[in-house]
């Protein structure tokens, strides 16, 4: 069975046992949309002991909630109570449930697109909101009264921006209103919940649309102010015709919101803050703008904001990475054919080239350095730029040479070499090892 039809498998048997069941939420809204949803959520009056009795394989992620998990089929589907939350104290959870009808429970949802239901076996629309008005208004808004929708919780200001970036839509006017008066209280909201909202607006599409309403919202000061720290940095025309630090980020976020393949978490922080340290560094000499130093500010800067937003430090290391490194191919046709080599041969470098790409073309468009780096690749092949070692320690040990610091230098110098194209063969580094250390010897 489809995912589908397993979630109308659960809506079928929970209705058969005498409960209401609805398809309920972003899958019904995905749907309308004429797109496939990536899970499918269901509400229903059969309390979370109910349920835990109907179907044999079920997991309590919030009972207190009404919310329980049903496996089938290796698949899980969210099972929620209808439910009416009490008042929200600290902006991000009810003080209090109860248990409740439909009608309690759609009005309590956060946004008119994501407040419908669907009776899968009646092929029938439950909308009281005005859901499918504003699908077709293409609007995120509110539903109620939007401020205390977002005093409710505050994590839905930025939900409001994911989902207006990632669909394309506007946020209605009210809405919005309500956001940018109620956007400096969003650090009531955990770090982590924030993390993932931004990283979703980064990578689902529309990132940059994302920051625009993130900054027209009053959201972003509170988030990233190092974003906002990039606006009205002026940079030198020839390498930067587009403007400003802040434009020029925006640019290089329509880049990976075109981009057609799914961007990584990684890659898309890279782009965010490659340059988020040019207004720490900038300085001008007579008609010239320089950012002497903005890549290793920018990296130490970068795994300050990630630690903040709760990322992980796969993240933040491969990110400090990208921004310290995005510069680095403009040397490369100068460089030695080792150091080349070392430098494509490094662990991120389909990242960081692809990083380079999108900066370009969201600057003068010059591709001349990520083109050489590219050609470069496919010309030394994998075998060349990861060459297998031609000596190891055990056969510097069988050349009667004692282990010590010294191998560390014998082999790297031998790495370099063999890169360098200048010793090919075993044969050749042992006697290249024996003429070295005996003149070492004798000195």
């Amino acid at each position: 069975m489809s995912l589908k039809e397993k979630s109308v498998a659960v809506v079928k048997r929970l209705r058969e046992a005498g409960y209401q069941a609805y398809l309920a939420g972003g899958c019904v809204r995905d749907v309308l949309l004429g797109k496939a949803p990536q899970d499918y959520d269901i509400a229903t009056d059969a309390k979370p002991e109910a349920v835990g009795k109907i179907f044999p394989k079920t997991i309590e992620v919030g009972a207190q909630f009404g919310v329980v998990m049903v496996l089938l089929d290796g698949d899980s589907f969210e099972v929620a109570t209808f439910r009416h939350d009490g008042p929200y104290l600290d902006g991000r959870r009810p003080s209090e449930v109860r248990f409740a009808g439909m009608q309690e429970d759609i009005l309590r949802r956060d946004f008119t697109i994501n407040g419908m239901m669907y009776d899968p076996l009646e092929d029938r629309i439950i909308d009281l909101v005005g859901g499918r008005d504003d699908l077709s208004r293409r609007v995120v808004r509110a539903i109620g009264e939007a401020r205390e929708r977002f005093q409710e919780d505050r994590l839905r200001m930025v939900r409001a921006v994911r989902f207006a970036a990632g669909l394309g839509f506007a946020i209605e006017a009210n809405t919005l209103a309500a956001i940018q008066a109620e956007a400096a209280t969003v650090g009531q909201v955990s770090w982590e919940r924030i993390g993932d909202e931004i990283t979703r607006i980064l990578t689902e599409g529309g990132a940059r649309r994302g920051f625009e309403l993130l900054d027209e919202s009053g959201l972003l000061p509170m988030i990233l102010p190092e974003v906002v720290a990039m606006k009205e940095v002026e940079q030198s025309p020839d390498h930067h015709p587009e403007g400003d630090v802040f434009s020029h980020t925006l640019l290089v976020l329509e880049q990976i919101s075109n981009l057609k393949s799914q961007i990584s978490d990684t890659l898309a922080y890279g782009c965010l803050l490659h340059d988020v340290a040019k207004p720490l560094c900038v300085k001008r000499e007579g008609e010239k703008i320089t950012f002497y130093g903005h890549t290793e500010k920018g990296a130490e800067l970068a795994v300050e904001i990630l630690k903040r937003l709760k990322q992980s430090r796969a993240v933040w290391e491969r990110v400090a990475y990208l921004v310290k490194n995005h510069l680095r191919h403009t040397q490369a046709p100068k460089m030695r054919l080792s150091t080349l080599k070392r430098f494509l041969g490094e662990e991120g470098i389909a990242e960081l080239l692809e990083l380079t790409r999108i900066d370009a073309l969201a600057s003068n468009g010059d591709l001349q350095y990520y083109n050489f780096c590219r050609e470069k690749l496919v010309e030394l092949k994998h075998e060349e730029i990861h060459p297998q070692p031609l000596l190891r320690g055990k056969d510097l040990i069988a050349m009667g040479l004692k282990p010590g610091p010294l191998f560390q230098e014998i082999l790297r110098q031998l790495e370099e070499h063999q890169l360098e194209g200048e010793i090919k063969t075993k044969e050749q580094a042992m006697e290249w090892v024996t003429k070295q250390y005996r003149q070492r010897g004798s000195s």
